[in-house]
């Protein structure tokens, strides 16, 4: 994956804790309180999913992002634009990849129904993690040197917030089922998943409203919606089309990956010792990972590239536990592998980059140049990244590009509403760069964002 908490690198800032593939906050939960997730092999799965559906709602797919959050608890939203945030705990509800694809479809009927919360300019030029921090009204300033390897919230301040910005009416949550299920007739894709993942949520309608699910709280559920729900999809003419074989083994290995990750001491009681599928081998070589099983994880992972040895997921993966188990220089062939197989995968870039800047011990300028490389190109899709802000500050910093270093710091700061530390930074660019220069434009951009953003 590209990013989880161990204790990994030792490098930049104390704080700061960067493993190459799947990413989350290197401290506990607090009370369930959501962080964020990345991981190339699950977005691309939610990317090629979501594909069909943004294209029929009329959207541009590259323009819409799914971003993962971790936190057991089930509920999905938008924010900050066309950005649908998914709660690991969700994706552990669905048992088959169309209840994951209703509710991406449904969150797009919100996008193309215009239903966005209200949420102030700040949210233009903010991280993913400031975003949550944001909904969830605790008013958190993300201040370490890894924005993502902080909690964005706790839950506190979550139950008014959640009521404020991301209850939908009951009109709105009816448009954006109708429109859903259009969106999944374009597409051709069996709607049914959206009817059985409500029927999950059924119950919560007869508790009380502190224990119903986020996702319910939400997303109200009535009794018409779910009717006309179910009607429109019995007149469905692709009810009866399974979903490809293809699409099972992705969420089989996604719901592996997340729970191997997240909770490696369930893989046990998930996947019966006889079990040799790939998605329980998988989940059983991350959860050796995760408890620092050194030899075992290594054995594991290696078993796997010998099942699939092009699979550039697995090439990450042993890329990450050999950098985690310190053996970095081993695991810099892995990424580049990975990424041959895979250039668009911008997260193993960014591994591939923080690998060649711990390897570079006596500040060896090509491997830093060639993480800067990998890093800028990784900036076009990544800019909203904290995490390669910091490490482009840290690469030019050691081949003496010290403004460079100071723009990205720059940068970094205003993502993680930091404005005033921004703010400084960027002004002593300004200072020491001749006018005109791109970096000087660089940061006279910054200030003047940063004084639009004070007056708005």
């Amino acid at each position: 994956m590209n990013v989880f908490f161990k204790n990994s690198f030792r490098i930049f800032f104390a704080g700061t804790v960067l493993i190459s593939g799947m990413v989350r906050d290197i401290l506990p939960a607090c009370a369930g309180a959501p962080g964020l997730i990345r991981d190339t092999e699950i977005e691309e799965t939610l990317r090629l999913w979501g594909a069909p559906i943004f294209e029929a709602a009329g959207l541009d797919p590259e323009g819409v992002h799914i971003i993962l959050a971790q936190s057991d608890t089930v509920n999905a939203f938008v924010a900050g634009g066309p950005n649908i945030f998914l709660y690991t705990g969700l994706i552990n509800k669905t048992d088959n990849p169309g209840e994951l694809i209703g509710v991406i479809a449904h969150e797009t009927g919100h996008i193309s129904g215009g239903h966005l919360i209200r949420t102030r300019k700040a949210m233009e030029r903010a991280s993913y993690e400031s975003i949550i921090g944001m909904i969830l009204g605790a008013g958190v300033a993300i201040a370490s040197g890894d924005a993502s390897a902080v909690p964005a919230a706790t839950l506190g301040g979550s139950s008014f917030a959640q009521r404020r910005f991301l209850v939908h009416s009951r009109v709105h949550e009816s448009s954006a089922d109708q429109a859903a299920l259009s969106f999944l007739e374009k597409a051709k894709i069996n709607p049914s998943g959206m009817a059985s993942f409500m029927d999950k949520l059924k119950a919560d309608n007869f508790v009380p409203e502190n224990q119903q699910s986020e996702y319910v709280r939400t997303h109200p559920l009535i009794d018409s919606r779910i009717k006309a729900l179910e009607r429109r999809i019995a007149e469905s003419a692709y009810k009866d089309i399974a979903y490809p074989a293809i699409w099972r083994e992705q969420h089989a290995r996604m719901k592996a990956k997340l729970v191997g990750f997240i909770s490696p001491g369930k893989i046990p009681w998930i996947y019966d010792d006889k079990d040799v599928s790939i998605p329980a081998q998988y989940a059983r070589a991350i959860a050796a990972y995760r408890s620092n099983q050194v030899g075992d994880a290594l054995r594991r992972i290696d078993a796997l590239l010998k099942r699939e040895p092009e699979n550039q997921y697995f090439l990450e993966l042993k890329g990450q536990m050999l950098v985690d188990f310190a053996r970095i220089d081993e695991a810099i062939p892995y990424y580049r592998k990975a990424i041959a197989i895979m250039p668009e995968a911008t997260l193993f870039r960014i591994a591939l980059a923080h690998a060649l800047i711990e390897s570079a011990h006596k500040n060896e300028k090509p491997l830093l140049r060639e993480a800067i490389e990998h890093l800028e190109r990784a900036l076009r899709e990544e800019s909203r990244s904290t995490r390669v802000h910091r490490l482009l500050a840290t690469a030019y910093g050691r081949v003496g590009q010290h403004n460079n270093a100071k723009i990205h710091l720059a940068e970094e700061a205003v993502l993680q509403r930091r404005l005033s530390y921004a703010k400084q930074h960027a002004q002593s660019v300004l200072e020491s760069e001749d006018e005109g220069s791109k970096l000087w434009l660089k940061a006279k951009d910054i200030i003047s964002f940063i004084e639009t953003t004070k007056k708005g």
